[in-house]
Parts: C-alpha cells; structure tokens; sequence
C-alpha cells in the first residue's frame, strides 16, 4: 500500500483543477502552462516532499494565478526557477520537461525534410499518397512553394506539372479499376478507395519538392531550441521564414523555453557556429573536388559495412539475464554450433504475433550502413523514421528518374517524361540564374536522391517490416526488400528475425488490404453503436 497524503479542504481546492488524483500514488498535472509544469519537475529532484505537496509550498501563487485566468499563464515561480536553472546555469535536462503542438502549414517538400529531423519529436504529414493534389489552394493556384527569387518561367514550369498530374490522375485511376477489377467479395467503396490510392501512387512522381503540405509536431522545448536553431542557420529563405514562424508560436504559448535563442551571446553564437560549420563543409567538399553530382543509372541499395556478428548479438540477449560478464557468456556460447547459434537466436527474439511485436534491446549490439539511391518520394518516406541517422545529398536531376510501369500501361508514359523534362529544365534554369540553392524545389518527387541509413539491426527489423508491407509505396518497399537480403548475407539470424517481411512483388492494389480492415473496423463500430 501506498502512503497517502492528506490535505485540508482548501489545499484541495486549490489542487484539483491542476492533478488528476489527489490520493492516488500516480496522477497527471492539467489546466497548467508548460513552463510551470516544467519547472514544477525541474523542482521536485531536489524537493525532499512529493510533487503535490511542492505544488502548495512553493507553487501556490502560481497556481492561484491559474484558477481565474481564462488561459494558463506562466507564473513568476516557474519562470524565476527558469531564469535560474535554464538561463543561468545552463540545464538543458529542464528544457525537455514541457512540450507543445505546433501546425507548420503551405510548407514544401524541401522543408518538411528540414522540420523532421530533429530525432525526438513526433511528426505528422499530409501525404500524397493519400491527398490528391489536383485542386486550387484557398485563393486561388496549384500547391507549391512561390517566391521572388524563383521567378515567373518557374511558376509556369510548375503550373505545367500540376497541371499533367491532374490529367494523369483519372487516367490512372482508370487503369488501376480496369487492371485490378473488384472481387465478389469486395465492398465497392472499399474497392474505389484502393484505386484511388494506387492513382495517387502512380502520379506522385510528377509533383515537384516544391509541392506544399502540412506537418505537426509536437516535441519538447529542448527540441523545439534545437529545431529554430537549425531553421534560423539554414541558407534557405523558407527555412529562416518558418524558423522565426515557430520561435513566434512558441514565445505565445511557452515562452521561458525558447528565451535563450534571440540573446546573441547564446542563440546568436549558436547559429553562427552551425552557420560556420555549414560552411567548411562545403569547403572542403569543393576542394576534395567532390561537390559536383555525379551520374549513375538506376536506383541502388547498397550496404556499405556492418558492425558485430551474431556471437555479439547472442552477448547482448541474454546479458540482462545472466549473472556473469560478457566474456563468461562469450565462453559458454562459443560452444554452440551455427544452427543452435541461430536457434537461440530466433527463440531469444521472442514469439511474435505480429510487427509491432519488437525483439530485445539486444539487437541493438548489431549495425549497418546501406548507400541508397532511390526517388525522392520513397527517401521521404524512410527518412522520416527516428530511431536511425539519415544523411542525404542535395535533390538534383544527375541521378535520373524513371516513369511508373502503371502509368505505361495507362498510356500516360509520354506525358510523364515530358514533364519530367519540364521539370529538369526549370532546376537547369535557376542554376543558370545563380540559384542554385533553390533550384531543387523544381525538381519532380521521381528524380532520385542519394542519401545514408545507418541503423542498428532492432531499427532495421521494424523499418523493414514495416515498409515492406503490402500496403506501402511499390518504390520503398524494393528498397526494404533489398536491405533485408543483404543483412541475411551478413547475418542469417537477424534476416531470419524478420518474421513479418513481406518478399512478394506481383503488381496489386496496394490499399485494398488497408482499406478492407477500415471497412471491417468501421462495421463493427456501427454494429456496436446500434
């Protein structure tokens, strides 16, 4: 049992409007700013009493404050103890105790690269795989990022793609209803649902990075710092933009975290030292002589090296198990043969049932770095999971792009390459007019990009797992496919962990399974309610 705390009827006046639970052992803090959530954390590692109680000896104006306020304010406690911990001393740790949802909205392909890569946020992303990119913004045009830099044949290039996009689009969907017709079986929703969805795929290739989108994030103020940071030394005029947009949102609503960006003698020394260090790089690529883009045909999944072997991988299985050191594990598994190696293996990974059934931290003893040359829709897709390090090389045309085989089959293949062209000859304009920096939001999502996943082998099952799945981009999955058979050359039992692979390649409906589950999910729900 428990102890519990007692408090007189007004304490628990006070206190019930900002926890939870005032007896309970466990219990969440509500109706209170981010600051002063933060600080009451920041507080409590050296407070000898439990949290509530703290709330009431050294919070209790602060919380007072809140009671009449129409919206949480930052109380003078929490942004003292702020000033103090976070400005003063420098602990960053207190930065990551309160967080915020942030919309960044019209924001283009290049950017929403830039916005996701912080590792500790969680992001959101409209996708084009699902949002059809035919219709007008609200006042008026296609979607995609203007400026005055980039010019009016620019504009006129990128009209021309949306405008090819919107022709393709039924003409795809078509095709797709022709070529995979719908099953006795098959709700005709959930079958116009599929087709639409294979339409999407098929024609995304032809929007531009330029194409707008919508992302969510929701990270920590320690992030958030990070993020602004970056955005504010990035060279792109969108980055610097939507750098002071989000620095802005948050000064509103948690303002103590993000205090130390605009000071020049913290934030400003910070950019200048990514901006430096930005800039060497480029030196020194320059005169390494390796900053020019090199040409290569085809797509590539290469595995560039690979770090421990499955003796270390059996280690740090059962390492938590044991009562030894490494090296008596090691002397004891050095009895095993290659076939019991690989059954322990399998039996350590656990009985999965399904994916999301992840095996043990020990398989993060292993790692592996892949060279991958892919179209930019599938690197979007990849980089956006966290839990690796994802390096990639400026969009450009050098590396090629090729048309979707269903759109050859729907008749659109000329149409495609024509605006590829369109697409190729507007970065090659803007290069020519000394913009190169923003020549790649010109550039179509099917050129190729060249980018690094270097991952360990427990990231490597989920991401392959997951992106090999029936359901996903036919692109992405041939590269998660191909990751999968190069690891099992290296280590049999980690290709052999991934029980939920997905090898197959005949052409399908990517959806139709997806779209099957929501129907069934929807129908029981409605069942329910009745």
């Amino acid at each position: 049992m428990s102890p519990k705390e007692t408090f007189t009827a007004e304490e628990r006046q006070l206190l019930t409007p900002f926890v939870t639970s005032l007896e309970g052992p466990v219990f969440a803090l509500r109706n209170l700013p981010q600051v002063t959530m933060g600080a009451l954390f920041a507080r409590y590692s050296r407070y000898p009493g439990t949290l509530r109680r703290l709330m009431l000896d050294e919070f209790g104006e602060d919380l007072e404050a809140n009671l009449t306020a129409a919206a949480p304010t930052e109380g003078s406690r929490a942004q003292a103890l702020y000033e103090r911990i976070f400005l003063g001393y420098g602990d960053d740790s207190v930065a990551q105790l309160g967080g915020a949802h942030v919309a960044c909205e019209w924001v283009s392909n290049v950017m929403t690269k830039v916005l996701q890569r912080p590792r500790l946020g969680a992001y959101l992303e409209q996708s084009t795989r699902y949002i059809a990119y035919d219709r007008p913004m609200p006042g008026g045009g296609y979607r995609y990022y203007r400026s005055t830099e980039l010019g009016s044949a620019y504009e006129t290039a990128m009209d021309s793609l949306f405008q090819t996009y919107s022709e393709l689009l039924p003409q795809a969907a078509a095709w797709a209803a022709e070529a995979f017709p719908i099953e006795s079986a098959e709700s005709p929703q959930v079958h116009e649902r599929a087709v639409s969805a294979k339409a999407l795929d098929l024609t995304r290739g032809l929007l531009p990075a330029a194409s707008l989108s919508h992302v969510g994030i929701f990270a920590s103020g320690q992030t958030y710092e990070s993020l602004i940071l970056h955005l504010l030394a990035n060279p792109l005029p969108e980055a610097r933009t939507y750098g002071g947009l989000i620095l802005t949102a948050l000064q509103a609503t948690m303002p103590s975290f993000v205090a130390r960006i605009e000071r020049p003698d913290r934030g400003g020394r910070w950019i200048e030292f990514l901006t430096a260090r930005e800039d060497e790089a480029r030196a020194a690529a320059k005169r390494f002589g390796i900053s020019r883009a090199g040409n290569q045909e085809g797509p590539l999944v290469r595995l560039l090296h690979s770090e421990g072997n499955e003796v270390e991988l059996l280690k740090a299985l059962l390492f938590e198990s044991s009562g030894v050191s490494e090296g008596e594990i090691a002397s004891h598994l050095a009895r095993l043969d290659s076939t019991d190696r690989a059954a322990t293996i399998a039996a350590l990974a656990g009985p999965r049932s399904n994916r999301r059934h992840r095996p043990g931290r020990g398989f993060e003893g292993l790692r592996y770095r892949f060279e991958i040359v892919s179209d930019y829709g599938a690197f979007r897709d990849l980089q956006r999971h966290r839990m690796l390090t994802v390096q990639w090389q400026t969009l450009g045309p050098h590396l090629g792009a090729e048309v979707p085989e269903g759109i050859k089959a729907a008749g659109g293949a000329e149409a495609y390459e024509q605006a590829l062209e369109r697409s190729r000859a507007a970065w090659e304009d803007l290069v020519d007019e000394g913009q190169a920096l923003l020549a790649p939001y010109a550039l179509c999502l099917a050129y190729r990009i060249r980018y690094v996943l270097d991952l360990n082998a427990r990231e490597a099952i989920h991401l392959i797992e997951l992106r090999s799945g029936r359901e996903g981009h036919p692109s992405y999955r041939a590269i998660a496919q191909e990751m999968h058979r190069q690891i099992a050359l290296v280590h049999p039992a980690v290709g052999a962990a991934m029980a939920f692979l997905d090898n197959s390649s005949e052409p399908r409906l990517e959806r139709l399974l997806a779209e099957i589950r929501g129907e069934a999910r929807r129908s029981g729900v409605e069942q329910r309610e009745e």
